[in-house]
């Protein structure tokens, strides 16, 4: 009897490993396919080139919420002093929402208030940096519109600094994920959104913040950006996260499990496309006249290797374009860049890098232009 039982037991353990084992084939053959994602838009991008791997009804015009402080965080580094004094104006005080009630005419550091505004996510705070930044709110708007073009998010408009809901106020996620990956790479921005915890220490009180952004507990690499909610716009998610010195931006808007959402995203990023160099610093990619010269062409060269992300397996058609500012007239200096290498896939502009000379060019004496003229008598 006991045999028999033992038999039996052994047999269920076998079978569930069956199970197990084919639920992991299956998981290994869909590994790399796009995931299904539950949002009214979406989009994963390449934070170096800004090449969309992922989009889901991307250029849709939506409201964004609280991400929306992310611009308004790029913004006041970009234009103020991190340790100079904000004052809170009667128009932050008591705002509604996510606040880190700050008290009318509490004076604290504008870093302070910036970390208050991406971890809190202080509605009160983003007001105050506005005024404090623009001299109004209405100013400061004008000021997000203009970088926002800046960057190219060009169906994007912003009303407020903190996405409280205005018909007005919208952008696609397409739009959403430039803006982000522009704030990404400065470095002071990087570091904030990065932040797990933070303690502010100048105000009337001492305040004590954690940041919302479950990636930065739960996903390896992840070091940002911005959570959002109104009842408008639903759960909204810009995040990012780095392996092996990629860098990868997504977006989700309205959309009910947005960590899920953007851990499924990212996943299919890291495992689905490759970085491939397509130039190496050094290398040789054009040559040009040069007048005057004892050298009558010069090769020119990037002075940093050129990566570009690949999904893997697939072929993708790039293009190179070489711009030169002007007609180059020696004497040439090797260290002073010259022109312009641009990349481009399906006719939109993936990444540039500056070309340099690879050596100095003299220009010519007298008897080289005699040498030369010698020449072509001579044929």
């Amino acid at each position: 009897m006991k045999r028999l039982l033992l038999q039996r037991l052994m047999a269920a353990l076998l079978a569930a490993f069956a199970v197990f084992a084919v639920f992991d084939t299956a998981l290994a053959e869909t590994k790399g396919e796009e995931p299904i994602i539950d949002a009214a838009g979406a989009v994963l991008m390449d934070g170096m080139t800004n090449k969309v791997l992922y989009a889901k009804t991307a250029h849709e015009k939506l409201p964004m919420a609280s991400t929306t402080k992310i611009m308004t965080a790029i913004l006041a580094i970009e234009h103020g002093n991190l340790d100079s004094t904000v004052n809170v104006p009667k128009e932050a005080f008591g705002t509604e929402g996510s606040s880190m009630y700050l008290r009318l005419n509490e004076k604290l550091s504008l870093r302070d208030l910036l970390y208050g505004l991406m971890l809190l996510s202080g509605n009160d705070a983003a007001v105050a940096i506005a005024i404090h930044i623009g001299g109004s709110i209405e100013r400061f708007a004008s000021m997000m519109n203009e970088k926002a073009k800046e960057i190219g998010a060009n169906n994007t408009n912003f009303v407020t600094p903190n996405g409280l809901h205005d018909d007005a106020h919208y952008t696609t996620a397409y739009d959403l994920a430039l803006i982000a990956a522009h704030a990404m790479r400065n470095d002071t921005f990087r570091e904030i959104v990065s932040t797990t915890y933070y303690r502010a220490e100048t105000g009337e009180v001492i305040r004590t913040f954690k940041n919302k952004n479950r990636l930065l507990w739960e996903y390896e690499g992840g070091n940002g950006i911005k959570t959002g909610y109104t009842s408008v716009a639903g759960k909204c998610l810009v995040f990012s996260a780095e392996r092996d010195g990629t860098t990868l931006i997504g977006v989700v808007l309205k959309c009910p499990q947005m960590f899920d959402a953007a851990k499924a995203l990212l996943d299919y990023g890291f495992g689905a496309f490759s970085k491939v160099k397509l130039i190496s610093s050094g290398d040789s990619v054009a040559r040009v006249r040069v007048e005057g010269a004892k050298k009558s062409t010069l090769a020119l060269c990037v002075k940093e290797d050129i990566m570009i992300l690949l999904k893997n397996g697939d072929t993708e058609t790039l293009r190179t374009r070489v711009r030169v500012d002007a007609p180059l007239i020696a004497p040439v200096d090797a260290a002073t860049p010259v022109g312009m290498l641009e990349i481009r896939e399906d006719g939109r502009l993936l990444c540039q890098s500056a070309l340099y000379p690879v050596e100095n060019v003299e220009s010519a004496a007298f008897s080289d232009h005699l040498e030369r003229l010698f020449k072509r008598w001579c044929v």
